[in-house]
């Protein structure tokens, strides 16, 4: 909307005192002729903002023209400056009505509160994305979005156990983002039902509502779900005599302490193996731990396990012909 431009034009000339067309074109995104057409109706409107031609310069507002925020001290305005835009709002769709808030915010500061802003941010920058992070489709999160807020109930159709296709109708009572993965937390016939919207495979708004339970809170129930959900999953135990060498490095290729628990049961022979059991989170993600340890672990037990591993040497030996 041209209001709000109009506003972010005197927000961001107030936080930088001088800018170029282009820039402010380039930041709002639209043309240079628009954003001459914004300043003339910024001026009709009784806002003091000139131009000044030729080299050094550009856009300005008189410097007596300021709104200034009261009530905040230097260590709430540094901590407010510490924000960041993560990525999971610009999936949902409001990246930059957040970014268009704290410009605002930063916009009516005078210039000595501004220093604070800079001081921060050159120090202070929060990165909510893990390494190597997967990027998580978001095709439906805004339809599922918009019928959260409405209060609307949804069809969903997703992906269950061994890519099965399923489908139910929801009552979507929040979202949930968790390192940059939406969850969609919702009602079916009754029961609460906990989807990753990346395993949403279509979704339709439907006209009828629904009434939200009373006292319900989003962020309590999230937590006792996590909370339920690590204590539910499922372990695969397995025992195995390792070498030395990879005993001493074994943190390295069991980084993730909260999915595996090691287990030293004392036993030791003449060179120096050891006896280990570990419960690692699934039978598959055993079997890549134990082929990546290669001569330097033995599985004991379970025999599906053991076998398994022989089995897929044999394959790798096959392929290169060894």
């Amino acid at each position: 909307m041209r209001a709000d431009r109009l506003i972010s034009i005197v927000m961001l000339l107030q936080t930088h005192a001088r800018m170029t067309a282009d820039e402010l074109a380039g930041e709002l995104e639209v043309s240079q002729r628009t954003i001459y057409r914004d300043i003339t109706a910024l001026n009709v409107a009784g806002v003091p903002i000139y131009t000044n031609r030729g080299p050094g310069g550009g856009i300005s507002l008189l410097e007596s023209y300021r709104t200034t925020l009261t009530g905040m001290n230097e260590e709430e305005m540094r901590a407010l400056f510490m924000l960041s835009i993560p990525q999971a709002l610009v999936d949902l769709g409001v990246g930059k009505k957040l970014k268009s808030a704290l410009l605002k915010l930063a916009g009516s500061l005078l210039a000595g509160q501004q220093a604070v802003q800079t001081h921060t941010q050159q120090r202070i920058y929060l990165d909510s994305t893990g390494w190597n992070e997967p990027e998580q489709p978001a095709a439906h999160l805004r339809v599922i979005h918009g019928a959260v807020w409405q209060d609307k109930k949804i069809s969903v159709v997703y992906r269950g156990s061994f890519d099965a296709r399923l489908e139910c109708i929801m009552e979507p009572l929040g979202l949930v983002a968790k390192m940059n993965t939406w969850y969609l937390v919702g009602r079916v016939d009754g029961f609460p039902r906990v989807l990753k919207t990346s395993d949403i495979l279509e979704v339709f708004l439907q006209e009828e509502g629904f009434t939200r339970q009373d006292g319900f809170n989003l962020q309590a129930f999230w937590e006792a779900w996590c909370n339920d959900t690590q204590h539910r999953r499922w372990v695969y135990p397995a025992r195995l005599r390792m070498s030395p060498g990879l005993l001493s490095k074994l943190g390295f290729y069991l980084d993730d302490t909260e999915r595996y628990v090691l287990e030293d049961t004392g036993s030791e022979d003449v060179d120096g193996w050891k006896e280990v059991g570990i419960q690692f989170e699934s039978f598959f993600r055993a079997r890549e731990c134990v082929l990546s340890f290669g001569r330097a672990a033995e599985v004991l037990e379970p025999d599906a396990l053991r076998l398994s591993v022989v089995d897929f040497a044999r394959q790798i030996l096959s392929l290169y012909q060894v």
